[in-house]
């Protein structure tokens, strides 16, 4: 079995179909619920469908298994071998110590230049540990933040970090917001975003000393170079929804509990909607008439329609899937990750950063809550 694997082509070769180009995404088929075969049916979606080039990383037997059940050979999907799996629970040392797990591997490929992005199911601080030590990060001290794009009318709002940087600094989350901007341009196709800072009221003043000096820097001229912010001011959880703004930062704890808040929130009203709708035959008579409305909603709040969230800040991007993620969460992240490899989202974050960007920060003080 192991002959059969195809090693992936090298930067630029110009062969396998458009392979080891930067618009070709390396999938860690071993991270998640539900793998390998929900990520490698994904990973074929997303080649036959989209017409995603995509290189597999991780065992070979059970891959090159997978890949015969859908009729496809590893010269069409390359296997790149890893023979290690990470685990959904180990700690940080653990994890800078396995060198040749499936996502460590993917990230590898990109750093290499064989892949343009990263997608991967697995455990989010896992992969975000691995992938800081293997992709070359930005200049200049930037920390990675996590985007996700929430499902608001009428567009989507980005919520960004999510997870990556739970305890940053005020400069931090005003590079969060230029790393959310430029997601935005990119994904959403929105020129001039605007910036909201989440905190719990909408005045200057309130919030802690995390969010009142970070609202002091994003009112104020962009430094080191960096691009110019649209920034509209605060806004509360209770704006989440509501589209005021086009990108809102927060750090990678709010926004993690915010995130998992709002899907919790999403999954309750569904169930709710469906009990009311089929609790007789008049509720049932009136959703059939309702049926295409009720399919455009739950197609628009369902999260595998969005492909992840992106781990942006670093020298090369990476797409997180929900670690629950059936064929279609994984083809749409593959999507995503082409699309913003595509892009060049980390150039656009570079411009965006400007060359100047300091390499330290201030210490952080009392974070007690102001009124």
């Amino acid at each position: 079995m192991r002959g059969a694997v195809a090693d992936p082509p090298a930067a630029g070769s110009g062969s396998g179909a458009g392979y080891g180009s930067g618009l070709t995404v390396a999938v860690d088929a071993m991270g998640g619920d539900n793998a390998p075969a929900a990520i490698v049916a994904g990973a074929v979606a997303a080649y036959r469908e989209a017409g995603v080039q995509v290189i597999l990383a991780g065992q070979p037997e059970p891959l090159l298994a997978e890949l015969a059940t859908h009729g496809v050979s590893a010269h069409q999907i390359p296997i790149a071998p890893a023979e290690d799996v990470l685990g959904m629970d180990e700690g940080a040392l653990a994890i800078r110590r396995r060198t040749h797990t499936s996502i460590a591997v993917a990230c590898q490929l990109v750093r290499k230049g064989q892949a343009g992005a990263v997608v991967s199911a697995g455990s989010t601080g896992g992969i975000v540990t691995t992938a800081r030590l293997r992709l070359r990060p930005l200049g200049g001290g930037v920390r990675p933040a996590l985007a996700a794009v929430l499902p608001t009318r009428p567009r989507p709002t980005v919520l960004i970090d999510v997870g990556a940087t739970a305890d940053p600094k005020p400069e931090m989350l005003v590079q969060f917001a230029q790393l959310g901007v430029a997601y935005a341009q990119v994904t959403l196709g929105i020129q001039a975003p605007r910036v909201g800072l989440l905190t719990i009221g909408a005045e200057p003043g309130k919030g802690n000393k995390l969010t009142r000096e970070t609202h002091e820097l994003l009112v104020a001229e962009p430094a080191h170079g960096a691009s110019p912010l649209s920034f509209a001011g605060n806004i509360e959880g209770g704006d989440l929804m509501r589209s005021k703004v086009d990108v809102i930062v927060t750090d990678g704890f709010t926004g993690n509990v915010a995130l998992k808040t709002l899907e919790g929130s999403v999954r309750f009203a569904a169930a709710q909607l469906r009990d009311t709708v089929t609790a007789n035959r008049v509720a049932r008579a009136g959703a059939m008439l309702q049926r295409r409305a009720f399919r455009e909603l739950a197609e628009r709040l369902d999260s595998e329609t969005y492909g992840g969230a992106a781990l942006l800040g670093l020298g090369g991007t990476v797409v997180i899937a929900h670690g629950a993620s059936t064929a279609r969460g994984v083809k749409s992240a593959c999507v995503l990750a082409r699309d913003l490899a595509r892009g060049q989202i980390v150039d656009k974050i570079r411009e965006r950063l400007g060359q100047g960007q300091p390499g330290r920060f201030r210490r952080r003080r009392d974070q007690s809550p102001g009124q």
